[in-house]
């Protein structure tokens, strides 16, 4: 019989001990990132999210427009139709067919008012009230008294219905709910043929490209917002050229999933055969504080590009408070499409290189490295493989590179010497357009503009655009900087760009004739590329750090400031001319009076005998005793000599200044296309169109 042993385990105790919990990690969704981190794409406050709202949905519209060479119409509404300018929380409440419910205990909300408080608050107004009394017995100017806003509680936010229509390209209608409502991180997409930008992430899989967009969130992020604050689906309407249907669909999205929540989605006639999107969200927001922005960022919108058509509407019940702003087209000229182009081997990074090698279709890594970057040939390609190392050869397949073997290669393109990439794949505004867009929108006294060649800072392209105005409408004295990046304004974090610290210390005013506190100026930059440098997390400014840019931004404004130089010359040229003839004209009749009475005085004494002059000047004397020279021809004379001698002056000085030898500028003819009945005449700040 065996022993039982001497211990024993306790019934009900587990003498192992407890595991601990294992860690699991999550992963996000793109939408639930940014939902989480709004703050970046722009969606700080409710006042800055109606903002950015209105600006995501515009690109998007401008960018649909141009993607098939349309003129582009944008109308904006908030809000849409009878509604009124905000929706107030029970006007909300029965959107969404909540009850609205009295409050039982007044104490428990943001905004009661003790009994001390409002003794306090109306002590208050009657002494504002007995002053005003006092200040109109006095015979003062009385202001209007003003009765104080009840206090706004937390809870008592304010929602707006905002929709947006174009004339672009439209969306097919089985893709409407994944382009708005799904996406992978980690894959990627990007197709030019829809609106490319309303899904989150979405860029271009094989190059690069200048895209307005700073995040390529588009519409999804006001989707996503709209999700967070109302909890309302938005609603799309899109037809494609040639359709006779428009595509409607409502949905939100599920921010964990990152899946569309359809609502309705369905066809309906399309009698005016019209074809855009049209896009109606409903976000809380600040129309109040955020009024003058919302306006800035439309003008400044319409001087970039005075090709497109933009009516802005802000609709009350009150028609006081109305807003209605149509900033007409100027012109129909267009900038090029922007075109993808590779990558710059000095640009890409160890991890950039790494997808390319899993993305591309060559086997080896000569074929790699001619057809997935930009400016490597062949011989340059064997070169570069004959410098890695006796481990590389130009058949090795491409997809066998070790991690180690890559980072060789990454180490070689930031030492070796490439060709710099080509600025044909970017789209400026243009000369031209800027001009127009400027006289368009301030009505300047004189403007210049100069649009420089293309540069490169770390491998990437960029080209700078400038314009300086003086004078014009709703202008204020001193230096007023209007800054884009990829042809969309910037209004935010303006003290630290690299436009404003130039034309603040960088540019010495008084060099050119302007005064840089007293007059009215305009300064305009325009930057496009295909890499930004944005700073900040925002992406609301170009820093000042790199100094190729902040070069050519101060070469282009310069280039304006000399061209402003040459036309203020003149103008205080003519101006002058002006004056001293005023000065001398004012003299004339004086000095004829007399120099008549001189002469006539020495025809008396010629008469007389008492003096003999010389046989020319006797001549002159007998006419004037004859009549023959009267004080009216005095005059008449003596004004013709001004006339001259102003004009004579006016020559001399403008030979000696050099400003009769102008800069020619270059024509360019545009080809004969066959479907077209005109052709143009291309110069840098004008466009002659002839028609045959």
């Amino acid at each position: 019989m065996e022993s039982e042993s001497p211990i024993e385990t306790k019934k009900g105790k587990s003498r192992t001990p407890k595991k601990a919990k294992e860690s699991i990690l999550k992963q996000k969704s793109p939408a639930e990132f940014f939902a989480e981190n709004k703050n970046i794409a722009g969606f700080d406050n409710p006042g800055k999210c109606l903002y950015t709202t209105v600006r995501e949905l515009v690109e998007n519209a401008l960018d649909s427009a141009e993607s098939i060479s349309e003129l582009p119409v944008v109308d904006i509404t908030i809000p849409n139709g009878c509604c009124r300018e905000e929706i107030v929380k029970s006007k909300f409440n029965s959107m969404i067919g909540l009850v609205d419910r009295e409050r039982v205990d007044e104490e428990l909300y943001d905004d009661y008012e003790t009994a001390k408080a409002r003794e306090k608050r109306l002590a208050k107004e009657a002494r504002a009230l007995e002053m005003q009394a006092k200040n109109a017995a006095l015979g003062k100017k009385v202001k209007e008294h003003v009765v104080p806003k009840s206090v706004k509680g937390r809870g008592e936010a304010s929602f707006y219905r905002v929709t947006c229509k174009d004339n672009g390209r439209g969306m097919p209608h089985d893709d409407i709910p994944n382009m708005f409502g799904r996406d992978d991180l980690f894959n990627i997409h990007f197709n030019t043929c829809l609106h490319a930008r309303y899904a989150v992430l979405s860029g271009t899989k094989y190059g690069l490209k200048q895209t307005r967009g700073k995040f390529g969130l588009g519409a999804k992020m006001a989707l996503i917002w709209s999700k967070m604050s109302t909890g309302l689906p938005i609603e799309i309407s899109s037809s494609m050229k040639g359709e006779n249907y428009i595509s409607f669909c409502r949905l939100d999205i599920d921010i964990h999933r990152n899946i569309p929540h359809i609502h309705l989605h369905e066809k309906r006639d399309n009698n005016d055969r019209w074809h855009g999107a049209e896009i109606q969200v409903v976000i809380e927001g600040n129309w109040t504080t955020y009024r003058s922005k919302i306006l800035h960022y439309m003008r400044q919108m319409a001087v970039i590009t005075p090709y497109a058509q933009f009516l802005f509407k802000f609709v009350t019940d009150t028609p006081d408070k109305n807003v209605t702003i149509k900033f007409a087209r100027r012109t129909d000229v267009m900038p090029p499409v922007p075109v993808e182009t590779k990558h710059h081997p000095s640009s890409v990074d160890i991890l950039l290189i790494k997808r390319l090698i899993a993305e591309t279709s060559k086997q080896t890594l000569l074929q790699f490295l001619q057809h997935e970057f930009v400016n490597i040939g062949k011989s340059l390609a064997e070169r570069l493989i004959g410098e890695m190392g006796p481990e590389f050869s130009p058949k090795m397949a491409v997809k066998s590179l070790t991690d180690q073997q890559i980072v060789r290669i990454h180490q070689l393109f930031r030492q070796a010497k490439f060709d710099d990439p080509s600025g044909d794949c970017l789209s400026p505004a243009g000369e031209y357009n800027l001009r127009l867009g400027i006289i368009k929108e301030l009505h300047p006294d004189m403007v210049a503009t100069y649009s420089g060649s293309a540069q490169i800072f770390e491998g990437h392209p960029f080209i700078v655009e400038a314009g300086v105005s003086v004078g014009g409408k709703d202008v204020k004295q001193g230096l007023n900087i209007f800054r884009f990046a990829n042809r969309i304004p910037l209004l935010f974090e303006q003290g630290g760009d690299v436009v404003t610290r130039t034309a603040l210390k960088r540019i010495t005013w008084n060099n050119y004739k302007i005064n840089q506190t007293q007059d009215k100026i305009g300064v305009f930059v325009s930057i496009v590329s295909t890499k930004v440098p944005f700073k900040g997390t925002g992406k609301e400014y170009i820093g000042d750090d790199i100094s190729e840019i902040a070069s050519a931004v101060k070469s282009a404004i310069q280039q304006c400031c000399i061209q402003l130089k040459l036309k203020i010359l003149k103008k205080m040229q003519a101006r002058e001319q002006q004056e001293r003839k005023r000065n001398l004209s004012k003299y004339i009749p004086d000095a004829t009076n007399a120099v008549y009475d001189v002469l006539k005085e020495m025809a008396k004494l010629h008469a007389s005998k008492k003096k003999r002059y010389e046989e020319g000047d006797a001549d002159i004397l007998q006419k004037v005793s004859d009549q023959l020279i009267t004080e009216e021809a005095l005059k008449e004379k003596l004004t013709q000599h001004v006339e001259k001698v102003d004009y004579e002056m006016a020559l001399e000085y403008a030979t000696q200044s050099g400003e009769s030898e102008e800069p020619r500028e270059d024509i360019y003819l545009e080809s004969l296309d066959a479907k077209s009945n005109f052709f143009d005449f291309h110069g840098p700040i004008f466009v002659f169109r002839l028609f045959l």
